[in-house]
């Protein structure tokens, strides 16, 4: 849900910034709904792995990031 609210949020401020995309808001909106919601999948399906990937090098998924190492 992260990964579309930027993409919409990205495709929307885009939008209503630049003058001849703004004049026809109404067409784009929804072409951004769509197309945020389309691309959010693959996105985050190539981001996951790369999130969960620091607790995997140590090999202990109990104590995560707030576990302190000298």
């Amino acid at each position: 849900m992260m990964i579309n609210a930027v993409i919409f949020g990205v495709g929307l401020v885009t939008i209503l910034t630049v003058p001849s995309l703004a004049d026809a808001a109404f067409d784009y909106i929804p072409m951004i709904v769509a197309a945020s919601f389309i691309l959010a999948a693959p996105i985050a399906w190539m981001i996951a792995p790369r999130l969960r990937a620091r607790y995997h090098r140590e090999g202990d998924l109990i104590s995560g990031p707030s576990t302190v190492r000298n």
